[in-house]
């Protein structure tokens, strides 16, 4: 495996871009302040462009380590940013990414999202070498599910309890792509 940092990607719909602080007008306002899109998130809805703009900060810093993957998704017919995906955490010893997602309502049920898994996720996989790229979902948000499945990930069941989200354990949902699944 060798770390790469977030490179530029592009898909037919999209190109997939780091996150910078002028980002954060259209980033709250196109999904980061809407409660919907944050529902089943680990956070809550932004505030204010303010509080986005200092998240963006932070982020903008880490692109500095090559193990940091976290991208933009920018809609070229629409010319606005609408998303981002980010690998949320890394285990080396089994040379596994888990990947996280949002993206705004407005682009919901349009295949954007799948695209955009599938890219990253080809991306990990054959480029930087990750033998494995996994996610999960709150059970109740079936539709980040489809998106797994029609990405190409195997559904391997769900974990009890197994996320504190909002005070509250869940049950969430875990898919997983390997490698070999491509036929590299």
């Amino acid at each position: 495996m060798q770390h790469l940092g977030t490179k530029e990607l592009q898909t037919d719909r999209l190109y997939l871009r780091r996150l910078r602080k002028e980002d954060a007008q259209m980033m709250y306002d196109n999904w980061a302040s809407d409660s919907e899109v944050t529902r089943y998130l680990t956070w809550d809805p932004h505030t204010s462009p303010e509080e986005t703009a200092q998240l963006l900060a932070m982020w903008e810093a880490e692109y500095a380590n090559p193990e940091y993957y976290h991208w933009a998704m920018w809609h070229k017919e629409s010319n606005t940013l609408i998303g981002s995906i980010s690998v949320v955490s890394i285990n080396e010893e089994i040379e596994s990414a888990m990947i996280g997602y949002c993206m705004s309502r407005r682009f919901w049920n349009q295949g954007i999202m799948t695209e955009t898994v599938k890219a990253v996720n080809t991306f990990l996989l054959k480029e930087v070498g990750f033998h494995r790229v996994e996610a999960y979902h709150h059970v109740k948000n079936p539709a980040s599910g489809k998106v797994m499945v029609k990405s190409g990930m195997t559904f391997e069941g769900v974990r009890r309890g197994a996320v504190k989200h909002r005070g509250e354990y869940i049950d969430v949902a875990n898919y997983a792509i390997l490698q070999k699944d491509l036929c590299i």
